[in-house]
C-alpha cells in the first residue's frame, strides 16, 4: 500500500512539473480570437484593434477569426467547445446574454466559459439608405407608420445587437416591420449602401465612417447623451422616446477550465490593450467607451448576471418567442 501511495505521489508530482513549463511559456504560438459575426462589422472592428493592442503583452500575434451565423451563437458555441488551453478566446457583445432568451438551445450557458473581462461599450445609431425619403427622426417615424409594409429593416441575425435595437425601435413606434436577417452587419451594411434594404440600427463602430461620408442617412443615437464624434445626431430620448436607451457592451471569454495562470495572462494582456493610447484613440473616434475599470472577470460576470433577466423580461413583454 505504501509503495502504491509513493508511486501515485511520484506520478502526481511529475505531472505537475511537466505542466508547469507549458503554462510558464504560454503563449508560445498565436492566439485565436473568434468573433461570431461576419468580417467588417462593428464587433469585428473592435476585435481587430484589440488584437493588435494585446500583441505586445502576449508576445504573440492574436488572429481574428470570423465565425458568423445564428445571431452569434455558432461562433460562441465553437469557443465553448474549444480546448481550454488559452489559444482560443471569444470576443462577443451583449448578444452573449440575450441569446439565452432568444434561442431554445443556443449551444452554451455562461458557465461554459471563463470570463476575462469587459472591453468597450458602444452606442447604436439608427440609419437608412442615402436616398431614403425621411430626413429627421420624426419624419422617419411618420414614414414608417405610413409605409410599414414597404419598409425593410436589416439586422445581423436573431440576438445580434442590430436585431435588439431594431426590435426596440419597432416596439417604440408600435409597428411590425419586415426584417431582413444577415450573418453580420458587415453584409447588412453592404446591402444598405447598395440600397437593397431601407433601415439599419447599428453600432457607431460600424456606422460613423459612413455617416461622416454621407453614404447613409443618420437619424439618432441610442445613448443617454449625444456622441461627441456625431454631435449633430439627437438621442432617442431627445426625439421623444423616453425609455429608448441601449448600449452594446463587449466582453472576452475563454473556454471553461482554462487554467487560472492562462486566464490571468489573458486578462493582463486585455488590460494593457485597453490602456494602449492608439486603441483608445481608435475607439473614441468610433464613439465607443473603453471599459478600462471593468476589464476583469468579476465585472464581466456581474454584467451577464444582470443582463440575462433584464432581456428575458423585455422579450417576454414584446411577445418574442425563442427560436
Amino acid at each position: 500500500m505504501k509503495l502504491f501511495k509513493l508511486a501515485f505521489s511520484t506520478v502526481l508530482v511529475a505531472s505537475c512539473l511537466a505542466a508547469t513549463p507549458a503554462l510558464a511559456s504560454y503563449p508560445d504560438r498565436p492566439v485565436n480570437m473568434v468573433v461570431p459575426f461576419a468580417a467588417g462589422g462593428p464587433t469585428d472592428n473592435v476585435a481587430r484593434s484589440l488584437a493588435e493592442a494585446m500583441r505586445p503583452t502576449l508576445g504573440q500575434t492574436v488572429v481574428v477569426e470570423n465565425k458568423g451565423g445564428a445571431g452569434g451563437t455558432i461562433g460562441t458555441t465553437q469557443i465553448a467547445r474549444a480546448k481550454p488551453d488559452g489559444y482560443s478566446v471569444l470576443l462577443m457583445h451583449i448578444g452573449f446574454s440575450t441569446a439565452l432568451s432568444l434561442y431554445k438551445n443556443p449551444g452554451y450557458t455562461p458557465e461554459s466559459f471563463e470570463p476575462i473581462g469587459l472591453v468597450v461599450d458602444v452606442p447604436m445609431t439608427i440609419i437608412a439608405r442615402s436616398d431614403f425619403p425621411a430626413n429627421t427622426i420624426q419624419e422617419l417615424v411618420e414614414y414608417i407608420k405610413a409605409n410599414k409594409d414597404k419598409v425593410s429593416l436589416a439586422n445581423a441575425g436573431i440576438g445580434a445587437a442590430s436585431h435588439l435595437c431594431g426590435t426596440m425601435l419597432a416596439s417604440a413606434i408600435g409597428v411590425d416591420l419586415l426584417t431582413v436577417p444577415y450573418k453580420g452587419t458587415g453584409p447588412a451594411m453592404n446591402d444598405l449602401l447598395g440600397k437593397q434594404v431601407d433601415i439599419l440600427c447599428d453600432q457607431t463602430t460600424n456606422t460613423t465612417q459612413h455617416i461622416k461620408a454621407g453614404t447613409v442617412k443618420a437619424y439618432a443615437v441610442t445613448s443617454k447623451q449625444r456622441v461627441p464624434t456625431l454631435p449633430d445626431l439627437p438621442t432617442m430620448q431627445e426625439a421623444g422616446f423616453k425609455d429608448f436607451e441601449v448600449g452594446i457592451w463587449h466582453g472576452m471569454w475563454a473556454p471553461k477550465d482554462t487554467p487560472k495562470e492562462v486566464t490571468e495572462k489573458l486578462n493582463k494582456a486585455l488590460q494593457a490593450g485597453l490602456a494602449d493610447p492608439d486603441f483608445q484613440k481608435r475607439m473614441a473616434g468610433l464613439g465607443a467607451t473603453v471599459l478600462t475599470q471593468d476589464a476583469n472577470p468579476a465585472a464581466l460576470t456581474a454584467k451577464v448576471q444582470q443582463q440575462v433577466p433584464q432581456w428575458q423580461q423585455l422579450f417576454k413583454a414584446a411577445g418574442v418567442q425563442p427560436q
